[in-house]
């Protein structure tokens, strides 16, 4: 009696699966829409805002960002999104405001010390005017 009681559960609740409507998001069926705020996403920056003082990549606990520097003016910050725990502490301690988190998610990659974004770059501008 007990079987046929969880077999009729079952059932019924493959019934009402088809009645209503979805619990879940429409995604990847729609685009993904995430609250302003959420972190959890890949960085962006603003590099006119950013001076390259590297407080970001002190405060980082997962060292997904690194900050390659000539001299003050230039420098060339790097983003390792596979790294990256998504906690905003670079957001919190930037004084100038230059990093935030995107509503876009990082790419899958199968090799993720492979995975650089090159979120600003002063370093290859001066080597072009050099040259």
């Amino acid at each position: 009696m007990r079987n046929i009681f969880k077999k009729l559960k079952i059932f019924t609740a493959i019934i009402d699966a088809f009645r209503n409507e979805p619990e879940t998001i429409a995604y990847p069926r729609e685009p993904l829409v995430l609250p302003k705020g959420h972190r959890g996403n890949i960085l962006m920056l603003n590099p006119e805002q950013c001076s390259g003082c590297g407080l970001c990549v002190r405060d980082c606990p997962a060292n997904a960002l690194e900050l390659i520097k000539d001299t003050r003016t230039k420098f060339r910050l790097d983003y390792y999104p596979a790294r990256c725990a998504y906690c905003g502490q670079c957001v919190e301690s930037c004084r100038n405001q230059a990093i935030s988190h995107a509503n876009n998610l990082a790419d899958p990659t199968s090799n993720p010390d492979g995975s650089v974004i090159v979120l600003k770059d002063t370093l290859e501008k001066e080597n072009e005017k050099d040259s």
